[in-house]
């Protein structure tokens, strides 16, 4: 099948085909074909997959005959968890909208507000914003939301992880009851289903791979080091294998910074990308690594979600997640659409009932390696988790965690949930408003 069978605009065509894609990936085949035909969708597709064409091309013929917008109205949203995702989502509209009339612009956090409100006051077919920023502006009435024929939540698991869960809440109470609603997900959670159940009019459903499930194009191996050998252990293994274009992941922003800094000594170019980091930071380290001009980045889970890398050959867990969905999160940055990858982790006694925790969700026992030289040690104890949000395990056989872990880690109210959503809209955290930004797209 080609995306010429699927039903869509000659202009939407040259589109795709100038972005170098001829065939429509599985979520692409059934996700494109549903939403043209107007109906509520929900869709569970691993990260990498082609969601995000599955949604922005049919949504664009959608619009591309309609009525344009009055003054700061909206026709389409676009919900994602993230500044990066947003921004991502926003190329992809701006990419395969090229050939049309339509005026689409990208909104989120953490940069000055009044460029936003400018590309909004003539109105926009198409807004790519995080619900934090979002909701600032709808309650400042620099937005109209009145007249959305298209809501789009995507990263849904993703978005209710975060906290974001009230937002969204309260920005469905000033929709329009008549529209068409596509929820996309990594996974099928019960959380997402229970969403799924309030917002959706009959769906069509698609679960293009297993619930929990890890791409088969990607090399998954574990490390067992101790936890003082991790970043040689690192170093040597890129310059052993001469690794590029690698995204480690690490728990915290501390220890992203560290990690960064302690690579970059060892001659090896590396920076780091975090909630701490302003955007103006984070865009240069992104666009430096998609380049291929930087070797090594080092992000949080908040941070790397949305990072688009064709052809990613490496994901390195320094340290394994809390959360044990967020493993097939991250992995999911390589092996995209088809192509190879490897994930590597690395993981140290402290860990292990973490890993137990991940192979239960996958369902697959993880390959287990030593690199000589970094046996590690048989009798070293293991120490609680740094940050103590251990759900899934922070001590070898905790199991799940306690419950103030699981609160925090999903995002329900706990502190790290607070964080997180003030990162989002710009924010310092207990501080109630903050600055705001975008790029005009399209």
């Amino acid at each position: 099948m080609t995306f010429s069978e699927l039903g869509l605009r000659a202009e939407l065509l040259r589109a795709v085909e100038a972005q170098g894609y001829t065939v429509p990936t599985p979520i692409q085949r059934q996700a494109i074909p549903a939403v043209l035909e107007g109906g509520d969708l929900l869709a569970s597709a691993q990260t990498g997959t082609g969601k995000t064409a599955g949604f922005t091309l049919p949504m664009l013929q959608r619009l591309a005959d309609g009525k344009r917008p009055g003054k700061r109205q909206i026709r389409a949203l676009v919900l994602t968890p993230t500044r990066e995702l947003a921004a991502q989502v926003g190329e992809s509209v701006a990419d395969y909208g090229r050939h049309l009339t339509l005026k689409s612009h990208v909104i989120f956090g953490g940069v000055g507000q009044q460029p936003q409100v400018d590309a909004i006051r003539p109105g926009l077919d198409v807004l790519v914003a995080t619900p934090g920023r979002l909701l600032d502006l709808q309650q400042q009435k620099h937005v109209d939301l009145s007249q959305v024929e298209i809501l789009v939540l995507d990263e849904a698991d993703r978005m209710l992880d975060m906290g974001f869960i009230h937002d969204i809440k309260k920005i469905l109470k000033v929709l329009p009851p008549k529209r068409q609603n596509l929820l996309f997900s990594a996974t099928f959670s019960d959380e997402i289903q229970a969403l799924a159940n309030k917002l959706l009019d009959r769906p069509a459903m698609i679960e293009v791979a297993r619930r929990n499930t890890t791409a088969e194009t990607v090399d998954q191996a574990i490390y067992r080091v101790d936890r003082e050998k991790k970043r040689e252990l690192l170093a040597h293994l890129i310059s052993q294998h001469n690794w590029h274009q690698v995204l480690v992941f690490t728990r915290t922003k501390h220890g992203a910074n560290r990690l960064a800094e302690q690579l970059s000594k060892q001659e090896i170019p590396a920076m780091a990308i975090h909630g701490n980091k302003s955007q103006s930071a984070r865009t240069k380290a992104l666009a430096a690594f998609k380049s291929g001009d930087l070797q090594v980045l080092v992000a949080t889970d908040i941070a790397a979600r949305g990072l688009d890398i064709s052809e990613l050959p490496h994901v390195v867990n320094f340290e394994l997640p809390n959360v044990a969905e967020d493993y097939v999160h991250r992995i999911g940055r390589t092996g995209r659409a088809g192509s190879e990858g490897q994930a590597v982790s690395l993981v140290c006694v402290d860990e292990h009932g973490l890993l137990k925790g991940i192979e239960r969700l996958i369902k697959r026992d993880l390959e287990k390696r030593i690199e000589p030289g970094f046996e590690p040690d048989p009798n070293a104890k293991p120490e609680p988790i740094e940050n103590g949000r251990n759900r899934g395990g922070g001590r070898a056989g905790q199991g799940r965690g306690n419950a103030q872990g699981r609160g925090q880690g999903r995002g329900n109210g706990g502190q790290a949930a607070g964080q997180r959503r003030d990162d989002e809209r710009g924010q310092a955290p207990r501080r109630r408003r903050g600055g705001g930004g975008g790029r005009r797209q399209a």
